[in-house]
């Protein structure tokens, strides 16, 4: 009895009511035993005073003792006792009303049949037991409720000052499932305050004690009349228009905007705090959902084996786990990143415990290494996504580009067709489009290959080539640069005032590869809808402000200046390129002179021997020759264009 006490008071003036785990189960069993008793009891001095009388086959105590029993018995049979008692759910009250009805059940069948046998009759009276029941199971759910509800109180009043004050915005199923979600995680860093929605009939109604706030004149006066801290926005629940209006708002009343996805899509292994995260950039963007033909897709990918380059990368870590979730036979994960390889295969493991997959750590432009893989696995579909792709620190080894981006595209292209690959999808750059640098002209060059090489007669494999723009939260791109910028007190550094770029998030960009595989006979370049292109010194602003500073004030913003080989404006499109529409919205084919292959794989041939020499110059100026549209901006490599036209560039 005395370490009993212990766990909740060992003399430091502190109750430790909110420090336990839970009851242990022998408590619970006696407690709800202990309201049985009482429930007995009770039932005697109610009928003691009417005309009803117990029978006296047994006497009276015996009868209680044995209606105790068998209601015992069936705290056992139900397991009352193993749910927690202050989280009790619909669960835990069904089997109280079951352990409840079977004891009744079970003493009334057991009356009936000695009914038939003995003379003697009844043993037990019928109106006692079913008053037993009644009593015994509302006294045991009452004893719950208030377990629950002092618990919850207990808890908001010795966290309530430290959580944030939040209201809701909308009200449907999916607003309401969360707020119930914040109202019951008693240890969510949330007190809800109610629901904020244009509905202006609903001003005295309620919804899980909270109220619902009706937007009067403007969101931002019904705001600034409300005491939170912050408010909750379902993503998809309001149009991007909408959703940045009231963020604007928001940020400039000082109050948090946190983002949940939609309650449908859900991580159920993540802790709902982690769901409920503060809004970030990427959540700004105005963009349309994507719609993709998935059974198309799956008809493409069923049953396969199928190969991914650079599977450790952003984006082809993400086509590893959308092509997964149309039941392939085998994905075969190939990188050199031995660390992201790694933490890939963990994550697969846990995520996709179903999946079939192999990690293979080699580099693409070993051509021996490859040959033995492709010797080794029957693959149906590559999905070419391993390159070099961080433009100044390519344009000082020019050389790997070639190694990677080239040679490793040739390897693989050639050893598709030597394996009758049906399908061989390459992912490229907007970069690629009239190229400023030696990354983007590299994989021009690795676009023409392929091109070229699928006009060759006897090719089956359809070569298939993707390009779209930057993408949001990959490894290096400007967004998570921003964000440890920030975080670290600032400057957050632009490279030009006037710099825009094109941004698509990751799933969508993949979403559109795979949709994009399962279209043309081969040759084709697909070309993304990448939306609106976005003005990166207002990024790089509305992140300051997003996490609760001012630009210029609390962190300043430097233009450091254009780095080598980069543009202002990022193009889809060159100047020789028409672009056709398919039945996708969201993916054009662009139409460009294709080049001879016999010549270009001559060209190729000799970079490539150049490059082993590390000549970075004339492997540059090969480069330039390869592609002729590949003039260098901000480069050590100008000189090789020879005399500059005064070009005006326009803001697309």
């Amino acid at each position: 009895m005395k370490q009993i006490f212990k766990q909740f008071y060992i003399g430091d003036n502190k109750i430790k009511l909110l420090d336990q785990r839970y009851l242990p189960r022998w408590i619970v069993i006696a407690i709800d035993t202990c309201i049985g008793i009482l429930s007995l009891f009770l039932t005697f001095f109610i009928l003691l005073g009417t005309p009803i009388q117990f029978l006296e086959v047994i006497p009276v105590p015996w009868q209680a003792g044995a209606i105790l029993a068998v209601n015992v018995l069936f705290f056992f049979v139900y397991k009352t006792y193993s749910g927690i008692i202050r989280h009790s759910t619909f669960t835990d009250i069904l089997k109280l009303a079951f352990s409840s009805f079977s004891t009744m059940l079970s003493v009334l069948i057991f009356n009936g049949m000695h009914a038939l046998v003995s003379e003697e009759g009844k043993v037990f009276l019928t109106t006692s037991v079913l008053l037993y029941g009644l009593l015994s199971f509302t006294l045991m759910l009452l004893f719950r409720v208030a377990v629950k509800e002092s618990y919850q109180f207990l808890r908001s009043s010795a966290s309530g000052s430290l959580k944030k004050r939040v209201a809701i915005i909308g009200l449907d199923d999916h607003t309401i499932s969360l707020g119930k979600a914040i109202t019951t995680e008693s240890h969510l860093p949330f007190q809800l305050m109610g629901f904020i929605t244009e509905k202006r009939d609903s001003k005295r109604l309620k919804i899980l004690g909270k109220p619902i706030i009706p937007i009067k004149n403007s969101f931002a006066e019904t705001l600034t009349q409300l005491d939170l801290d912050g408010v909750i926005i379902i993503s998809g629940a309001l149009p991007g228009k909408i959703k940045n209006e009231i963020i604007e708002v928001c940020i400039a009343h000082n109050k948090q905007v946190f983002n949940v996805p939609n309650m449908e899509t859900w991580n159920k292994k993540e802790d709902i705090q982690n769901q409920i995260r503060p809004i970030e950039i990427e959540d700004l963007l105005e963009r349309t959902p994507i719609e993709i033909d998935n059974e198309l897709i799956r008809n493409d990918l069923f049953g396969k084996t199928i190969l991914v380059t650079g599977g450790a990368g952003s984006i082809g870590s993400e086509i590893v786990k959308q092509v997964a979730e149309f039941e392939p036979e085998q994905i075969i994960i190939l990188d050199q990143a031995e660390s992201a390889l790694h933490e890939l295969e963990i994550y697969l493991q846990l995520n996709y415990p179903k999946l079939n997959f192999i990690t293979e750590l080699a580099d693409i432009s070993n051509m021996y290494r490859m040959g033995l893989l492709f010797s080794k696995y029957s693959f149906n579909i590559i999905y070419h996504a391993a390159a070099y792709k961080h433009v100044p620190l390519i344009e000082r080894n020019p050389h790997e580009a070639i190694y990677v981006n080239i040679l490793g595209t040739v390897n693989l292209s050639i050893l598709a067709l030597n394996h009758d690959i049906d399908k061989f999808v390459m992912v490229s750059t907007d970069k690629a489009v009239n190229p400023t640098n030696v990354m983007g002209a590299s994989k021009r060059a690795a676009e023409m290959y392929v091109q070229s090489l699928q006009n060759e007669k006897g090719v089956r494999t359809r070569f298939i080539t993707t390009r779209f723009g930057n993408v949001l939260g990959s490894s290096g791109s400007v967004i998570p640069h921003f964000r440890k910028q920030i975080s670290q007190g600032g400057p957050v550094t632009v490279t030009h005032r006037d710099i825009i770029r094109y941004f698509m998030t990751i799933p969508e960009a993949c979403q559109l590869v795979l949709q994009a595989g399962t279209m043309g006979n081969g040759g084709e370049i697909y070309v993304f809808d990448m939306g609106k292109p976005v003005k990166i010194l207002d990024l790089a602003e509305r992140m300051i402000r997003l996490s609760g500073l001012e630009p210029y004030v609390d962190i300043d913003i430097k233009i450091t200046g254009l780095r080598p080989g980069e543009k202002l404006f990022e193009e889809l499109l060159n100047d020789t390129s028409t672009s056709m529409p398919t039945h996708h919205p969201k993916i054009m084919i662009t139409k460009v002179p294709v080049v001879r292959f016999e010549e270009f794989k001559a060209q190729v041939k000799q970079i490539v021997k150049t490059a082993t020499k590390r000549k970075d110059e004339k492997v540059v100026k090969l480069l330039k020759e390869m592609v002729p549209e590949f003039k260098s901006e901000n480069s050590q490599f100008e000189s090789l264009d020879g005399p500059k036209d005064v070009q005006l560039h326009k803001v697309p």
